[in-house]
């Protein structure tokens, strides 16, 4: 049997934080990280609850790439708060930490209904404002642990792109491909159907469109808005059809060598896609075609669509290896077969259309390298 399944109500566009005013909740605990909290961010949120007279408590503990210390930390916060809704305000760390706040609170509660959850993403990338999963950091083994539960979906999900406009361009560029990878992993993966390839096929549309817009200008609202219903889009894509082994590679890279996720993602893409060609080289066509590349044969549309992305990291200066990550390559080729087998044993891995061995996932980061 095939399933589509979208829980989130989304609402987006002009006075879409007004939600906030409406919601059916007396306390709110309000998860994000210093930065939202020093910018303003998070005082908009809270002006919204007074308004309705919600209470509320911040959390603003969250790092990149939350630990599970933090997670603990914000959980028993949670529990001595007695909140009935969770907030999340921030990029990806900041909803994948609150997402797990949740999670194992509700878990620890003895029955009681489980809060509601609202996410309000402040970057154009990750799509966890709709998905079922929540990355956090076990920093003492050096490595990334996917959760995956349906309980993990936000109730509400708030796009405003008025909190990405003043997104560095570097991370504007990390996040955008991190969109753009969700997107060709969704649309490719084994789990691929006729719903998740809609969501995946537009979101790669505004990607080639709108994102070297929104990273030249970050003032070009409409390229910033069009960006966040992009990443959207492909979360609600992969939350249904899996990923692959970009995501996996990438799991290893940042829990091992701090790589920012979205940049991991940037730099190995191509080279999983050249991994890839063989099983799904027909759909790597269809992408290219999609954004008007030379694809008159698989070959040509898949090479079109590498070089695409090349390009399209080039213009950003993102870098074309591993290599240019400041990894030192001695420590990197030391942990070659401990990223192996966290790439074999990563949830995104059972998505990717070929079938990996220890030896190829080895391989590929060697090529990369």
């Amino acid at each position: 049997m095939t399933q589509f399944y979208g829980k989130t109500k989304i609402c987006y566009g002009k006075d879409a934080l007004e939600t906030l005013e409406h919601l059916s909740a007396k306390q709110a605990f309000i998860v994000t990280d210093p930065f939202m909290v020093k910018v303003g961010f998070a005082d908009r949120i809270k002006s919204h609850l007074d308004r309705s007279g919600i209470g509320h408590s911040t959390f603003d503990g969250v790092e990149p790439d939350p630990s599970l210390e933090t997670v603990t930390k914000g959980t028993l916060l949670f529990l001595k708060d007695q909140a009935d809704v969770v907030i999340a305000i921030g990029g990806g760390s900041a909803i994948d930490a609150a997402k797990a706040i949740m999670f194992f609170a509700h878990k620890a509660s003895g029955g009681k209904p489980k809060p509601l959850l609202v996410a309000i993403p402040t970057t154009s990338g990750t799509g966890s404002e709709v998905t079922a999963i929540s990355v956090v950091t076990d920093k003492v083994n050096e490595v990334k642990i996917p959760l995956n539960d349906e309980l993990l979906i936000p109730d509400i999900a708030i796009l405003d792109a008025r909190f990405t406009r003043t997104l560095p361009p570097s991370v504007t560029a990390a996040t955008g491909m991190d969109v753009l990878t969700h997107a060709i992993e969704a649309y490719t993966s084994r789990g691929a159907n006729a719903f998740t390839s809609i969501y995946a096929e537009y979101a790669i549309r505004y990607v080639f469109t709108y994102l070297l817009r929104a990273y030249r200008c970050g003032d070009d609202m409409e390229a910033r808005e069009m960006m966040l219903l992009a990443s959207c889009m492909a979360g609600m894509a992969f939350n249904n059809s899996g990923l692959g082994i970009t995501h996996s590679i990438a799991h290893s890279l940042g829990g091992l060598f701090h790589v920012p996720h979205g940049l991991a993602n940037a730099v190995v893409l191509p080279y999983v896609i050249r991994f890839n060609s063989f099983d799904v080289g027909v759909k790597y066509r269809e992408i290219a075609e999609m954004v008007s590349l030379p694809a008159a044969t698989v070959e040509e549309g898949t090479a079109s669509l590498i070089q695409a992305i090349h390009d399209m990291n080039e213009a950003m200066g993102i870098p074309a290896r591993i290599g240019a990550l400041k990894i030192e390559e001695r420590i990197f080729r030391d942990h070659l077969d401990v990223m192996s087998g966290n790439v074999l044993e990563d949830i995104c891995t059972a998505g990717n259309p070929r079938r990996p061995s220890h030896d190829n996932i080895r391989s590929l980061l060697e090529l990369a390298w």
